[in-house]
This record gives C-alpha cells, sequence and structure tokens, in this order.
C-alpha cells in the first residue's frame, strides 16, 4: 500500500513528541514492577521470555531497548518453528501470550516492546541495516501470533514520562504489516476503539487507517467513516483526508461530496483545503463540469480575508519589505487562501479534467455580474500550472474581454485579493500579458497592459523590473497598437510609483535606440515618459538621463535629413515643457520650488535652439510652432516661459506676415488685390495678411525653395508657416489673458493680399505653373481661414460670432473654386499643413481627365472610387475613398442616375485632400449651437448703420459635420488593427488629426454629447425638410422641380448626422462604470426630445424613446444609413418590411450590407429566433416562389430573387449559432426542463428542414455553398447539444425522438445529395466542405447507434442500401460497368432506425442515412 500526501495536521513525526501536559493530568493504568537494575538482562522463566531468548531477542529491563541478536526474518521464522513444532502446540501459544501480557504490565517493558530493538555492537557493522523493528512488530509478523495481540484498552495509556504518547506508539505497530491474516476483524476493532477514544486520539486513528487497512476493508471502513462523518462533524478534516486516502465506490464519494458541498459556505477556513481537496479528488470525467461549476458558485474567498488583515498587507505592499510577507505577523486566514490554491494547483496539474472543466465553467458564465474574482484568479492560475490549456485560455479570455465580462474593476479586485498566491505565478501573468499585446482588437491589448500595471503595482521588485523589460520590448516591436499602448502603460506605471520607475530607468532610455521605427505621436509619448523621469524631481541617479536626451536631441537638431530633425524638434519641445512645468499645477513636481531664473534660463536657451536649426526649413520652422502650440495648449509652462514665449512670438508673426493696407509694389505675374475683409478699409488704414507676395517670392524667384528678402531688415517666412505660427500666437495670448483675444482680434477682419481667384474663361489659358501657384494660394488662404475660425470659435460676443460663420462661409466658397483648378491640374501636391510626417511622399489622389471621359460614358461610382484607392497615398483614408459615406461620389453618382440632364463635370473630391488642409479643433462645432446671428454695422464713429442677420447654411453645416465625423470615427470607432509590414509608412490614420490625438477618447465623447442637442435640431428639420419636399411634389421626393444642389445637401448632413449618431453610441468606453452617467446623459438628451425630462429613469425605459425618436426622423429615402446602434428586432422588421425605393429598377437596387445587417439585427434580437426563421422561410419564400420573376415578397417587400441568398445566409447562421448556444443537460435535470429542449430542438430540427429543402427550388452556387457549409455546423450542434439530451428522453418521450430522429433523418440525407451533386459538377468552391460534412454524417450515424445501445434497442438499429442522387432526387448513374455499379452499392450502406422493432407497428423511423466516406470517394471515382 502507498499513502497518499494528506493535509491533515496529524502527521506520524509528530507523533511520538505529543505535548505532555495532557499525559500529567491522566493517571496510568498499568501497573509499575519494582524497580530493576538499569540495562540488565530480563531473567525469567516463563515460556515468553525463554522463547524470545532462544530465537534471538534478549529483552532488558529499565529504560534499555531490547536487543535482537539475529536477523529480523530469521527471528521470526525461528519462533514460528519452535511454535510450531512445540510438543504441546497449539497450548504453548495462550502460554506464549499469557507470558506476553503479564511482562507488559509493567510501564517500562510495554514501553521497550513497542520501541525499536538494538542490535549488538559486534553485528552492527556486519548487518546489511541499523534499523530493526520493535518486539510488538516482529511478533505481529507471525500468522499464529497476529490473530491473538490485538489491544483493546490502549486507548487507557497516556503519555510516559519521557513524553511518548502512548496509544500512537500502539497504533503504529499496525501499521505497514507485511501480511494481515484477518484484516475485517482488525478493521472492526480498530473501528470499535475509534468509537470509544476520546476526540483528541479519534484524530490520530483515523489518520492511520490507509497505512494500517488492507484493498479489501477499504470499502466497509468508508462506509462506516462517512456515517461516523454525519454524526460527528468535529472530525470533518481527518476523515475527509482518510477518504481520500481509499480506494472506494464513486458513489460512496459523490454521496460525500454532496454533503460537503451543502456545509460548505459554514465551513472554518481551517478545514477549507481539505474539504477541497477532497471534492477535486472525488471528480469524474463524467460529472467534473457540474461539480466544479457548483463549487466556484459557493466558493467565494474574496471574505476570507478581514479588512483589517487587507489594509495591513497593503501597508506592506508599499513598503520595501514585501518579500518577507509570510512570517509569524501573517494572518492565518492568508496562509489557509495560500494552502488552498496550492491544493488546486496540485489538482489541475495532475487531472487534466479538472483543469478543462474549470475553464469550461468559467466560459459558461454569460451575466457579467456573475463573474467573480476568484474566476479570473483562477484562470491565471491553470494558464501557469497547465501547459495544454494555454490556448484554451487565452481563447475563453478573449471572448470575456470582448463582450465586457472581465473589466479592469474585477482585475484589480483579484490582485488586490490574491496578490500573495498570483507573485508566484508572475512569470505566467507576463507571458498572458505578451501574448494578449499580440491581439489585434485593441480591448484586449488594453487587458494585457492592464496585466501589466497590476503586476508592476503589487508584486515585488524583481517583478516590476520584468514588466518594464517587457514594455520595452513591446515598445520595440514595431507593431503600431502594440508600441501606443506600451509607451501608455509606461506613462502610468511612471504616476504610479515614480520612484521606482527611476530605476529602471535604464531600460526606457534603451528605446532612443529605435526610434527609426516610431511614429511622430509615439516619439512624442517617449520623451515625455523619459523627460518625466528626468526632470521631474532633482535626483543624482536622473543626471545620466538628462545628459543623454540632450545628446539626443542636439545630434537629431543638426541633421538636415527631415526625419530626424522632427525627432530633435519634437524631443526638444517636450523636455522643455517638463523643464518648464508649473509647479504648482503639476503632481510629479510636488516639492519643488517655483522655476529659477537659471532653469528659465535653460529652457529659454533650449528653445532658442531649435528655432535657429530649424529656420531655415518652412516645414521645420511649421513643426516647431505646431508642437510648441500644443505645449501651451495643455496649460502648464510657468508664467516666466510663457511671458517670454508671447513676447517673441508676437513681434516675429507681425514682422513676417502682416503689413499694412497698401497694395505692394512689384512685377507679379497676377493683379494683387487685398480680399475677404470683413470691414470696409481705405487704403493706407488697417493691416493685411501678406499671403500672396510670400507666396510669388518663394515659388517664383531664381532659387526655389530658399528665403529671400525684399527689403533690408524685413523677415521673408514662408507662407507655409502662416498658419501655424498664428496658432501658437492665439494660443499665446489666450493663455496669458484668460481667453480673451483682443489683441489679436483684428486678424479675424483683416483681409488677405490675393488676386481675382474665380478662373471664369482664363482658366484654360492659364500655364502648368500659374495653375499650381493658384491651387497652393487657395490652399494656403483656407488653411489661415481655418486657423481664423479655431482662435475665434469660442467668443462669445455677437459680433464675433457673425464674423466666424462668414469666415466658414469663405471657406466653403473657396473649397469650390479650389475644386475647379484641383480639376485641370492633375499631377499638384499642395503645401503641406500637417507636419508631424515622417516623409515627404504624401501625394493626393486627383481625377485625370481620361477618368473624366470615363465617367462621361457612364462608368461612374464604384469604377472611380477602385481608380482612386489605387493611386491614393498611404497617408491618405483609403476608407474615405471608398466608403458609402464618402458624400461627393456617391451624392453625384446618385445625382447622374436620377437627373441625368444635370450632370456635373467636376470629378475632384477634396476628401482626398483632407491631409492638407488645417486640423480644426473640437470647440469649432460649438458653432453648431448657433441660430440666427445679428451682425451690426458700424460707421466711422462708432454708431449703428445697418444690421446683418448671419445664420449656419446647410453648405457650412455639411463642412462642419464631415469633420465631425471623420473624429469621431477616429477617436470613436477602433480600428482594425494589422500588423505594420515591413518598411511601410506608418501613423497614417493619425495624419490630420494631430492636435485631436492629444486628447482622450472620453474627452471627445464628452463633447459630443454636449452637442447632441443642436445636432437633433438640425436632424429634425431636415427631417421636415423631406417631409415638406414629399408633400410639395406628392409623395415623389426627387421630382423635376427639386433643387439639385440643396437636395444633395440636405441628404448629405442627414447622412453625416447618423454616422456620428452611430460612432457616438457604438463607442465601446460606455461599457466602463466610469463613463455610465455619460451614456445616461446623451441617452436622456435624445429622450428629451419626445418627452419631458423625468429623474432617474431606467436605461431601457432610455433606450425605448430613443428608438422611438429615430424611427420617427428616418425618411424612407435613407434607409442604407448606420442605424445598428439604435435598431432592435421590431424597428429592424419595419424596415425590412419597407420598399426601399430607388431611381431605377436594376438588380442590386439594394446595399447588401445594409440589407445582411438589418437582417441580423432583427435575428439576434427577436424574441424567438425560430419563430422569426420559420416565418420567412414559411411564408415570405413561398410568397416569393409564386410572385413573378421581377417582383418581391409581400410580406417582407426587400425578399426577393436577387437578395434570396443574403436572407439565407443570414438565417442558416442564426440558427446554427441559437442551437449552438444551447446547453446539452444533464439527466439531473428535472423532468420539465427535458421536454422544453427537446420541444425547442423539435422547432430547430423542423427550420432546418425548411431551409435545407429550399436548395430544391434555389440552387445557385452560393445557396449551396451556404447551405454545405452551415449545415455541417448543425450537425455538430445536433450531436453535441441534442443527442446527450435524447440519450435520457428516449424511453420517456419515445414518440418525440423518434420524430426528431426522422426528420433528421430526411435533411441528413439531402445534405448527401448535395455533396454528391457537389462532386458531379466539379465545384472546388462547394466540393472543398464534403469531406468534413460526410465526416461528420458518419459521427451521426455511430452517435445515433449508440444512443440505441444506451436504452437496449441495439436490435433496431440496422444498414440498408443507399443510391447517389442529385438535388432533384435523380439517381447519379455511373460512367462504369453495371458490376462495378453493383459492387459499389453492396458496400455503400446507410444506417435507419426502425420503428417497427421498437413500437412493434409497420411505420418505419431512419435515424439516419449516410454512407461511409470511403465508399462515396470510391463512388465519386467511378463516376468520374
Amino acid at each position: 500500500m502507498v499513502s497518499k500526501r494528506r493535509l491533515s495536521k496529524s502527521e506520524d513525526k509528530e507523533s511520538l513528541t505529543e505535548d505532555a501536559s495532557k499525559a500529567r493530568k491522566q493517571p496510568l493504568s498499568k501497573k509499575t514492577k519494582k524497580s530493576h537494575i538499569p540495562n540488565a538482562v530480563e531473567e525469567n522463566d516463563s515460556v515468553f521470555v525463554k522463547l524470545l531468548k532462544t530465537s534471538g531477542v534478549i529483552l532488558k529491563t529499565g529504560e534499555s531497548q531490547n536487543q535482537l541478536a539475529v536477523d529480523q526474518i530469521i527471528f521470526q521464522k525461528k519462533l514460528f518453528q519452535t511454535l510450531r513444532k512445540h510438543p504441546s502446540y497449539p497450548k504453548i501459544i495462550e502460554e506464549f501470550v499469557s507470558g506476553l501480557e503479564s511482562y507488559i504490565e509493567d510501564q517500562d517493558s510495554f514501553r521497550n516492546c513497542l520501541l525499536s530493538c538494538e542490535r549488538p555492537q559486534d553485528q552492527e557493522a556486519s548487518m546489511g541495516t541499523s534499523y530493526s523493528k520493535s518486539l510488538i512488530k516482529l511478533l505481529l509478523g507471525i500468522d499464529i501470533l497476529q490473530v491473538r495481540l490485538c489491544w483493546e484498552e490502549g486507548g487507557d495509556y497516556q503519555m510516559t514520562s519521557d513524553g511518548i504518547n502512548m496509544p500512537r506508539l500502539i497504533i503504529s505497530q499496525l501499521k505497514w504489516l507485511d501480511r494481515v491474516v484477518d484484516g475485517k476483524d482488525l478493521s472492526t476493532k480498530i473501528m470499535q476503539l475509534i468509537s470509544i477514544a476520546p476526540e483528541y486520539l479519534q484524530h490520530d486513528f483515523i489518520t492511520s487507517l490507509p497505512e494500517i487497512l488492507g484493498d479489501s476493508q477499504h470499502a466497509d471502513v468508508g462506509k462506516e467513516l462517512s456515517a461516523l462523518l454525519m454524526e460527528n462533524t468535529s472530525l470533518t478534516v481527518p476523515i475527509l483526508d482518510v477518504l481520500a486516502s481509499l480506494r472506494l465506490d464513486p458513489n460512496l464519494l459523490s454521496k460525500v461530496r454532496q454533503l460537503m458541498m451543502g456545509k460548505l459556505l459554514s465551513v472554518r477556513l481551517d478545514d477549507l483545503p481539505v474539504i477541497i481537496k477532497f471534492i477535486l479528488h472525488s471528480i469524474t470525467a463524467t460529472d467534473a463540469l457540474e461539480v466544479i461549476s457548483e463549487l466556484r458558485e459557493k466558493l467565494d474567498l474574496q471574505h476570507c480575508i478581514l479588512p483589517s488583515r487587507l489594509q495591513a498587507s497593503q501597508s506592506k505592499l508599499k513598503s520595501k519589505g514585501r518579500t518577507s510577507y509570510l512570517g509569524n505577523e501573517e494572518s492565518s486566514g492568508q496562509d489557509c487562501v495560500i494552502l488552498l490554491f496550492d491544493v488546486i494547483k496540485s489538482a489541475i496539474r495532475y487531472e487534466k479534467i479538472i483543469s478543462e472543466a474549470w475553464i469550461k465553467a468559467i466560459e459558461n458564465i454569460d451575466s457579467v455580474s456573475e463573474h467573480k474574482i476568484f474566476d479570473l484568479a483562477m484562470l491565471l492560475i491553470i494558464y501557469s500550472t497547465n501547459t495544454q490549456t494555454k490556448k484554451y485560455i487565452e481563447r475563453v479570455l478573449r471572448s470575456k474581454i470582448r463582450s465586457g465580462c472581465i473589466q479592469e474593476q474585477l482585475l484589480q479586485g483579484t490582485f488586490y485579493i490574491h496578490h500573495l498566491v498570483l507573485k508566484d505565478v508572475c512569470p505566467s501573468i507576463l507571458l498572458l500579458a505578451q501574448s494578449l499585446f499580440h491581439s489585434l482588437d485593441q480591448s484586449i491589448i488594453s487587458f494585457g497592459s492592464l496585466l501589466y500595471k497590476y503586476a508592476f503595482k503589487f508584486f515585488d521588485t524583481y517583478c516590476q523590473q520584468e514588466v518594464v523589460g517587457a514594455l520595452v520590448t513591446h515598445i520595440c516591436s514595431g507593431n503600431e497598437a502594440e508600441v501606443d499602448t506600451a509607451l501608455d502603460a509606461l506613462l502610468e506605471l511612471i504616476l504610479l510609483n515614480p520612484s521606482v520607475m527611476r530605476l529602471n530607468a535604464v531600460f526606457v532610455k534603451g528605446i532612443l535606440d529605435y526610434l527609426d521605427n516610431m511614429s511622430p505621436q509615439q516619439i512624442r509619448k517617449l520623451f515625455y515618459i523619459l523627460s518625466t523621469l528626468a526632470f521631474s524631481k532633482q535626483h543624482e541617479a536622473s543626471s545620466h538621463i538628462q545628459d543623454d536626451m540632450h545628446l539626443v536631441v542636439r545630434k537629431q537638431l543638426s541633421s538636415t535629413i527631415f526625419k530626424y530633425k522632427l525627432v530633435g524638434i519634437i524631443g526638444a519641445v517636450t523636455m522643455a515643457g517638463i523643464m518648464a512645468t508649473d509647479r504648482s499645477r503639476s503632481n510629479l513636481t510636488q516639492g519643488r520650488t517655483d522655476l529659477s531664473n537659471d532653469q528659465c534660463t535653460q529652457v529659454t536657451t533650449l528653445l532658442q535652439l531649435v528655432h535657429s536649426c530649424s529656420v531655415q526649413s518652412p516645414r521645420a520652422s511649421a513643426l516647431y510652432y505646431d508642437e510648441f502650440a500644443n505645449l501651451i495648449q495643455g496649460g502648464k509652462l510657468a508664467p516666466k516661459v510663457l511671458e517670454w514665449v508671447e513676447q517673441t512670438v508676437f513681434n516675429d508673426f507681425q514682422d513676417a506676415f502682416v503689413v499694412d493696407f497698401c497694395v505692394p509694389e512689384g512685377d507679379f505675374s497676377f493683379p494683387v488685390k487685398a480680399l475677404y475683409g470683413l470691414e470696409e478699409c481705405n487704403t493706407g488704414d488697417g493691416i493685411v495678411i501678406n499671403l500672396l507676395p510670400l507666396l510669388f517670392s518663394q515659388d517664383f524667384a531664381e532659387d526655389e525653395g530658399r528665403v529671400t528678402s525684399q527689403e533690408p531688415g524685413q523677415k521673408l517666412m514662408s507662407p507655409l508657416c502662416l498658419a501655424p505660427h498664428f496658432r501658437l500666437l492665439r494660443l499665446c495670448v489666450e493663455r496669458q489673458h484668460d481667453g480673451n483675444l483682443e489683441e489679436i482680434d483684428g486678424l479675424l477682419d483683416c483681409p488677405v493680399f490675393l488676386t481675382d481667384l474665380e478662373p471664369g474663361e482664363r482658366l484654360k489659358s492659364m500655364s502648368a505653373k500659374e495653375h499650381s501657384f493658384m491651387c497652393s494660394l487657395i490652399f494656403l488662404t483656407v488653411n489661415w481661414f481655418r486657423e481664423v475660425v479655431n482662435a475665434f470659435c469660442q467668443q462669445t460676443s455677437p459680433e464675433m460670432k457673425g464674423k466666424v460663420l462668414t469666415r466658414l462661409k469663405h471657406i466653403v466658397e473657396l473649397q469650390k473654386i479650389l475644386e475647379k483648378y484641383l480639376a485641370v491640374t492633375p499631377d499638384y501636391v499642395p503645401p503641406l499643413a500637417n507636419f508631424d510626417l515622417e516623409t515627404l511622399d504624401v501625394t493626393p489622389h486627383s481625377s485625370t481627365a481620361g477618368s473624366a471621359k470615363i465617367r462621361k460614358k457612364g462608368k461612374i461610382g464604384r469604377k472611380r472610387k477602385a481608380d482612386g484607392s489605387k493611386t491614393s497615398s498611404p497617408d491618405t483614408l483609403s476608407k474615405e475613398d471608398n466608403s458609402e459615406c464618402d458624400p461627393t461620389p456617391s451624392d453625384k453618382s446618385q445625382l447622374n442616375k436620377e437627373f441625368p440632364g444635370k450632370e456635373e463635370k467636376m470629378s475632384v473630391s477634396l476628401q482626398n485632400y483632407h491631409t492638407f488642409f488645417r486640423e480644426l479643433d473640437i470647440e469649432v462645432f460649438s458653432i453648431l449651437h448657433c441660430g440666427l446671428v445679428t451682425k451690426f454695422i458700424l460707421d466711422t464713429e462708432m454708431h449703428t448703420e445697418a444690421t446683418e442677420v448671419v445664420q449656419l447654411g446647410p453648405p457650412e453645416l455639411l463642412f462642419l459635420l464631415e469633420d465631425l465625423a471623420q473624429k469621431v470615427e477616429n477617436m470613436l470607432i477602433p480600428p482594425v488593427t494589422r500588423r505594420v509590414p515591413f518598411l511601410k509608412n506608418k501613423g497614417s490614420r493619425d495624419v490630420g488629426f494631430s492636435h485631436l490625438r492629444q486628447r482622450s477618447s472620453q474627452e471627445i465623447a464628452h463633447c459630443v454629447v454636449q452637442l447632441l442637442t443642436p445636432m437633433c435640431n438640425h436632424l429634425e428639420n431636415i427631417h421636415n425638410y423631406f417631409q415638406c419636399l414629399a408633400t410639395e411634389n406628392h409623395g415623389v421626393v426627387d421630382g423635376p422641380g427639386v433643387q439639385v444642389q440643396e437636395y444633395c445637401i440636405m441628404s448629405s448632413c442627414y447622412q453625416r448626422l447618423l454616422q456620428i449618431f452611430h460612432g457616438l453610441f457604438a463607442w465601446s468606453g460606455f461599457f466602463e462604470p466610469k463613463n455610465h452617467n455619460l451614456l445616461y446623459s446623451a441617452l436622456e438628451v435624445l429622450t428629451s426630445r419626445l418627452k419631458q425630462r423625468e429623474h432617474e429613469q431606467p436605461l431601457e425605459e432610455l433606450l425605448r424613446w430613443v428608438r422611438l425618436h429615430i424611427s420617427k426622423c428616418c425618411p424612407k429615402k435613407l434607409l442604407g444609413m448606420p442605424l445598428s446602434c439604435f435598431l432592435t428586432a421590431s424597428l429592424a422588421r419595419q424596415f425590412l418590411c419597407r420598399v426601399w425605393p430607388s431611381g431605377e429598377k436594376e438588380k442590386n437596387n439594394i446595399s447588401n450590407d445594409q440589407l445582411h445587417s438589418l437582417l441580423c439585427i432583427y435575428l439576434e434580437h427577436t424574441g424567438s429566433v425560430l419563430k422569426a426563421i420559420e416565418e420567412i422561410a414559411g411564408v415570405g419564400v413561398p410568397e416569393l416562389i409564386n410572385s413573378p420573376k421581377d417582383a418581391s415578397a409581400s410580406t417582407f417587400p426587400t425578399l426577393t430573387r436577387h437578395t434570396f441568398v443574403i436572407f439565407f445566409r443570414v438565417m442558416m447562421a442564426e440558427l446554427e449559432k441559437t442551437v449552438r448556444g444551447l446547453q446539452a443537460g444533464t439527466a439531473a435535470d428535472s423532468q420539465q426542463i427535458h421536454e422544453e429542449k427537446l420541444l425547442y430542438w423539435n422547432m430547430a430540427v423542423r427550420d432546418f428542414s425548411v431551409l435545407i429543402n429550399l436548395i430544391k427550388v434555389f440552387d445557385s452556387r452560393p445557396v449551396l455553398h451556404v447551405c454545405l457549409k452551415y449545415g455541417r455546423l448543425f450537425v455538430e450542434a445536433f450531436l453535441k447539444q441534442c443527442m446527450p439530451l435524447l440519450d435520457f428522453s428516449f424511453r420517456k418521450h419515445r414518440e418525440d425522438v423518434l420524430s426528431l430522429l426522422e426528420t433528421f433523418q430526411l435533411d441528413t440525407r439531402l445534405l448527401h445529395h448535395l455533396c454528391g451533386h457537389s462532386k458531379i459538377h466539379q465545384d472546388m468552391r462547394l466540393t472543398k466542405h464534403v469531406p468534413l460534412l460526410k465526416k461528420t454524417l458518419e459521427l451521426l450515424v455511430c452517435r445515433v447507434k449508440a444512443m440505441l445501445i444506451l436504452n437496449n434497442c441495439r436490435e433496431a438499429f440496422w444498414l440498408g442500401n443507399l443510391k447517389n442522387r442529385d438535388l432533384q432526387g435523380e439517381e447519379i448513374i455511373s460512367q462504369n460497368s453495371q458490376e462495378s455499379i453493383a459492387d459499389e452499392n453492396e458496400e455503400d450502406k446507410s444506417s435507419q432506425v426502425s420503428k417497427s422493432k421498437i413500437t412493434e407497428d409497420g411505420e418505419e423511423d431512419e435515424a439516419s442515412a449516410e454512407e461511409k466516406e470511403q465508399d462515396s470517394d470510391e463512388s465519386c471515382d467511378d463516376s468520374e
């Protein structure tokens, strides 16, 4: 026998040194003889002493050990033979036992008999072992003596004077006997001894049972122990410990396990490890999932540790002595929790079924609230313990993270409660985080970042170093999403524990060697991290980081390659920002004094160095201005530095770009005029932006690209720096004067030196260089106005608002003019507006004359977009080229269909040039709040001369909505993360959104929520416009009297509004608890449009009113809009039941993607998926079959012969998804649950049958492909989910089961016919599904046979012949001879269930009818 390791507190090693205090209180029951001479030999004439001496044992008196003169086996053999051959045998045995009883009446003698014998000194060297058994154990090894040696009064002995526990010593004699003569009698007497022994001895006796009993006694002892367990709960731990070590009947173990499960919530924490060990030990493969599911529900360790202990542990975590947590002062409760996890680790390491069942139990949890801290801790423990389940756990975690079931709060609690347990598996946690970082889903990458964060927070110094090293590795990986998340995680670690991060700064500093592979935004983050470590606190360890950063920055600034100069500019400005941080506002610089004069000088010197190194390059200067502006916008600069910057920037801007109002003299190719002024100015009075002369000097000077000066002392900067320089100036003034821009408000009104921009008839006569010059001039003017709007959009005076609206109109007008020039300048590359680009290969897509000719021939829309996508640069958003939400191409193509006589001549979309326009700030969209603005026109004496009403028109509204939609898409809708190939330009998604990316997604979502009210106003106004339009044209919205341009603009505005709504409410951040209030605020805004706002409305009520509002504001003409955020089953059904009008009757007049989305939403959210599928397939499809060729179903007008494949694909997919989500059920479920599940499967098989038979009518290849793919998945779900239900439902619901199998058999036969059809037509797309389908059908045959055998109906399974047929039921004739056909048919078998053999009547019920795969392959070869 081999004893299993136990967790009980009584071990044999402790048994000989029990506390002697109890023994002193108990009197000795045995008589003690008179004292003997120490170490003397026992001299006695009794038969007992003589026989022992003859056999080789010399008895000693006193405390001396008995002496064994011969080998143990020789002694036993001699004594046995002496007793057996004695003349008075068997009476001699009685005399021998009597002599033993008389001898052991003396306490010392009895003790010596129980202790091991000693060897003579002269024999110790010659013997193989020095260990000898006790005399009693030697006598027990003799069969004829074993049955007579039973001590029923062993419990009366207590401690001896030398601290030996006599009862334990007596019990130890029975352990590990070589042979037990009468095991049953021995076990009976031991159990009797346990029943009468004191409680403190019962524990020891029980735990000794596995070493005493043989395997044959395990069952009887187990029953008695289980009965004792119910009577005496104080013996729970030793009994369960022993039961786990015995070979017992599984039913008995299950019974005891259920008893323990019921008491699990009330047991002491100290007993929990042993109980959990027994529960896990008693698990079998059949009940593993059920037991683990019940165990995780009842086992909640979150409350095992008292709050006071938690606070103590947290205080120790913050100290440096974190590794010495397991000391004498620690909580016993925490020790028990650690021991419990050790038990679980041992179980899952050696029992695969336990680990898999535990993962499956957690995977089956659907509700977010049901996920526990213990669940996540177990996933991490299993991940580190069982290497075979790593992929499975990663898949479960990814699924839980995507669905929002596992959130940051749960992860934080897991580390907070179980940090001591998780500390031992830190390498596995970091490995899991690394695996999650390689995901394509941003939410999963963020979760990996949280794993790093909390591992750094709760673990020791070594783990912290490993975390930093792992994050540095991710940063150097080259994956954009991975790098961004790792940089954000590093920054969080700095805020979490700056002092520890400074110790690991040397690892972070090594990233400077990998700057070539990083985008500007990532470089900005890296320098912010390094600058924070180096300059946030005066520390000697930070000096080497400062030196290295200064070296890198100066080296990069001195480079002539812009890619490296960009790194230097970004790094220097970021360093200056940290060095000049306002100490009164920063948390990282607490304890530091205000900025000294020396420090201020260092900052200004560094900034002057950047300015001097970038002044020769307009692009570098513009980047410097933008970076500095972003720094000031953060509002963290010290007042001294800000004052110096404002004075310097103000003077430089005025000298470079602002001139007096007088026409400049010079030889210009175009007449110079001051245009777009908002106030009347006389010549010589006022200021003008000197744009055209600067641009002319740059483009038409002899040395192109070099800055020239017209007058001595006058700075002539590149016009490329106009908008960035003004942005820096505006932010300086705004920061210094608390948002008041009176010092620079003249720049809002002032005109710009331009020329006549309307091309007119001279467009064709201009040269290519003049075309390019005019395009550049307009681009620069538009960008100037965009920055002006950025600057003054938040001014509150009506006059300022009116001027900002006027500037918006100017931008829209200039963009229309720009389109005309771009149409005739196909190879033109505009001047840059966003300067944090790594390379200069940013080229826009422009339409050529050839494309215009193609467009005139009618090849418009998709063809033009496809061409554009091929020629566009990587930095241009390809989605803008191919998206249906692009207003310009889609609207124009739609107009060309509806108004062919009014075809536009322009084919240029400014969406392709969005990277060459200055970025609008998010504050600009506050203009959407503006209604009618009254602007006062003053005379020379500042009296009101006239008033002018200005409002936001449709073109300006569309301009703002398009930009806002792009921002929402960029920030709130995460893209599908793709790994960036080698040498591919990175960061293309962020081009044109540099300022936006400085903000968090929460800030953007909050800003959009603030704009919901004005956007709802515009939405309702546009809805009313379409309603009035339909009324005036007798229900036709695209009649001949409609104004084409206005109609297009209003449609595009409507589309953009819905796109913004979709982007906002599809934001995954609403799932986070911290953003719940923001979600409620957004829903309340929409709800208030229909009803008065109430306090504390439930979320469901808000959603109901939101859906009602959206449905009322959605005209039929705009059904293709992205509404999936708001649609539920009822609303989606309304859209499916509407007629979707189109301009022409074309086959593809309905958007397949939108129809697919609507149908998915309808089936996913409907109350009963099976009934919905039955309605469409049983009502809508027959209507379609009986209708004319070009008609549609009357119930579902969207169902046509061309859209049938979409309906069929979605219905098959949703049906398979529904049945796959059903639980298989167990025999322990109630009868009602069995009946409900059986009824559900009957409905599912009936729907499957209806769908599968539709291929007889609709036999196109896409339909057959869907049938093969989802048909196999449905059969697999039937095998896994339904067949276990049929196993234990067959006897009670025989008729229902047979009916279900009969229906399903017909469906599988049709699938078999489909396989033959695919092979006959040799369609590779279809035949690739045939092998897997055939294999699944064969498994179904075997599984049905197993079900029948289980229910004692084996005779009902029989084989028959099955012929290969096509979809119409026609037999497939082979090309070989009739003999080969006959041989083939003999091998081609099918299995059926004979209903007559079960019910004894003539009706037939087939279980399945499928041929073997090898036979079908042979048949196919013959036919081919």
